[in-house]
């Protein structure tokens, strides 16, 4: 392997372990490219689609089936947010059960007791328990601009795209509202009821929530953030031009500490990655910490060059859903609590 396959791998690999975002090979598509974008031929409310369906997606591929799908399998934070929509999968891949055999943050509201889960961590797929569904669709997200289908396995990805065709969401150097968008438009598709009261109440309240992070950002425009991920040995401080979450931030106004762009340039954009003795390197007020299971949390961090860092002195750490279930009852409460920090944090830098 080359070592540009090497890092490209690793950065990939970094985002399931716990660390940064990263890239991957692209998986052979399914379909055409001749309809509108995010169309189809059958819309419903709460499972009510019927009729010939289609949907293209965001690498360009459409996929047309003689009928609504009925056997979906997704990627755990994507069943997350069709389930929001009222639209039930199968099978889940990704990160679905903790160790203690709860739901992981990444299941959302999912009764993960009632999907089959092919698999749990990094690289794990089931072809078998796949095949057994009789899948009509894979749904999953995407990370990089070749439309590498997220948590699919590179050593199994051409023997799982035989099974059934696979729609794919970018979430890549975007803002938060394009696959917000983009999971409603297919969620409608699947029969999801998009008039239900909790769904469109929930759309008016990420959009309050927005307009709160925005003017508390131009209230406090000295506030810097910043935002980590750890794992034993590194602390990873993310950078925002390429993660939905932080553009749209962003967008709205909010001061990011950027990692320094040579460090930048060796991770594809994503990141930079710190040692713990180097841990207060990037000044901050706010610290905004991966929620996954796979990161440590900032309560079991015990290195002793966290501790010193201001931010965390002042109980000015708050999580950051890295990455976030795509509806928008999920998405209030990240851009809630990131506002709240905001409005009420001292400046410690």
């Amino acid at each position: 392997m080359s070592n540009a396959n090497t890092a490209r791998f690793s950065r990939r690999g970094l985002l399931a372990a716990g660390g940064a975002l990263g890239l991957g090979a692209v998986l052979a598509a399914c379909g055409d490219d001749d309809a509108n974008d995010g169309g189809s031929d059958s819309t419903g409310a709460g499972g009510t689609a019927s009729g010939p369906w289609s949907f293209k997606d965001d690498r360009g591929t459409t996929v047309k089936l003689d009928k609504v799908p009925a056997n979906i399998v997704a990627f755990t934070g994507v069943a997350a947010a069709l389930f929001d929509y009222g639209v039930e999968v199968k099978g889940v891949f990704g990160p679905t059960k903790t160790k203690d055999g709860k739901a992981d943050v990444q299941a959302g509201d999912m009764d993960v007791s009632k999907v089959t889960v092919l698999g749990n961590v990094w690289d794990q797929f089931n072809v078998e328990k796949y095949a057994a569904l009789a899948p009509d669709v894979l749904i999953s997200t995407t990370f990089d601009s070749a439309g590498t289908l997220w948590y699919v396995p590179e050593a199994s990805k051409d023997k799982i795209a035989k099974l059934a065709p696979s729609v794919a969401v970018s979430v890549f150097d975007r803002q938060l509202t394009q696959p917000l968008q983009r999971m409603w438009e297919l969620a409608e598709s699947l029969g999801g009821d998009m008039k239900a009261a909790k769904v469109t109440d929930a759309k008016k309240r990420f959009e309050e929530a927005s307009e709160r992070l925005r003017k508390a950002a131009k209230a406090n425009p000295g506030i810097k953030v910043l935002v980590g991920s750890a794992s034993p040995e590194l602390f990873y401080v993310s950078g925002t031009n390429l993660s939905v979450d932080l553009e749209y931030f962003k967008a709205l106004g909010v001061n990011f500490v950027e990692p320094t762009e040579e460090a930048k340039k060796a991770t594809g954009g994503w990141f930079e990655s710190l040692s713990w003795e180097n841990v207060d390197k990037h000044k901050a007020d706010i610290i905004m910490m991966d929620d996954r299971s796979s990161a440590i949390q900032p309560a079991d961090i015990t290195e002793a060059t966290w501790k010193k860092l201001p931010a965390v002195k002042a109980g000015q750490v708050i999580a950051r859903s890295t990455e976030p279930v795509l509806s928008y009852d999920k998405c209030v409460a990240p851009v809630e609590a990131l506002a709240e920090a905001i409005e009420k944090a001292e400046k410690v830098s």
